[in-house]
């Protein structure tokens, strides 16, 4: 199915017109970016790419430029994928395809934020592409009020990716119970099934790597128990923020392979010292 599958540039008015109507979708029409800002985005050192299949957009990728201070980067927006062809790995095809053309731009890095509480989205970010996150940042948005996001704190990870794949950090291996043992979170499941916090082991950040477990099926515990899934978010905000202001820095992801797995983990290690 993904023979056809093509991923190019958009720039004009009618295919940021399809843009906006997929990202109403996915997101809500109230959430849809205005074609005008897209539009000015990518005459301006922005990139909007579309995902096709047989000529029909199926998924989506806006950014726009960034600056840190220092250097100008590419700071990724919003990628979208339509409900009805997720599963086949749009959204890793388009974010190598962005990462090509920020190279191309002269972009030296990549950054975008996302819910770190969303295990496939870290699977994407984190696991798969090879992306690092040491920052956090607290309700990040405020309140948001469409289906993904409502009645919780919109935390955020801030991820960075090179846009040389030479660069890239060497992925270290571990297997399911060493990354149980270094587990920050300890846990327990409810009569429904989901994990529940019952401990946090702070003695294991004297160690040069650690775990953090999170939900696996996350937006399905904030629809069954909304305080459950407060809990995880407060409780990983916690432990995610001290374990960045001691020095670690989010460098993969482990999820397990089966479907009824309640947890994944992230993989955290010390960041090396510049001498």
């Amino acid at each position: 199915m993904t023979e056809a599958l093509t991923i190019r540039s958009l720039t004009t008015t009618t295919e940021l017109e399809e843009v906006r109507a997929l990202e109403s979708r996915v997101w809500g029409k109230e959430e849809a970016t205005p074609v005008h800002q897209t539009l000015t985005a990518v005459k301006n050192g922005g990139l909007v790419l579309g995902a096709f299949l047989n000529e029909k957009l199926i998924g989506f990728q806006y950014s726009f430029p960034g600056f840190d201070g220092t250097c100008v980067y590419l700071c990724s927006h919003i990628l979208a994928v339509d409900p009805a062809y997720r599963s086949m790995g749009i959204g890793a095809k388009l974010k190598h395809a962005q990462r090509q053309e920020s190279k191309k731009i002269g972009y030296s890095y990549i950054s975008w934020t996302y819910d770190p509480l969303e295990s496939a989205n870290g699977y994407l970010n984190i696991g798969k592409l090879g992306a690092v996150c040491s920052t956090y940042i607290e309700n990040c948005y405020g309140d948001m009020n469409d289906p993904l996001n409502a009645d919780l704190p919109s935390d955020r990870f801030v991820v960075e990716w090179a846009s040389s794949e030479d660069t890239k950090r060497a992925q270290l291996l571990y297997t399911p119970d060493q990354i149980m043992d270094a587990s920050l979170i300890q846990w327990t499941l409810t009569n429904e099934g989901f994990p529940s916090v019952t401990d946090i082991d702070e003695k294991l950040l004297d160690h040069d790597v650690v775990s953090v477990a999170i939900p696996s099926a996350f937006q399905q515990m904030k629809e069954a128990s909304p305080s459950l899934a407060l809990d995880w978010r407060m409780r990983t905000r916690h432990v995610f923020q001290t374990c960045f202001a001691k020095g670690f820095e989010v460098t993969d992801f482990m999820k397990y392979p089966e479907s009824s797995a309640p947890v994944h983990f992230y993989i955290l290690t010390k960041k090396e010292v510049q001498k």
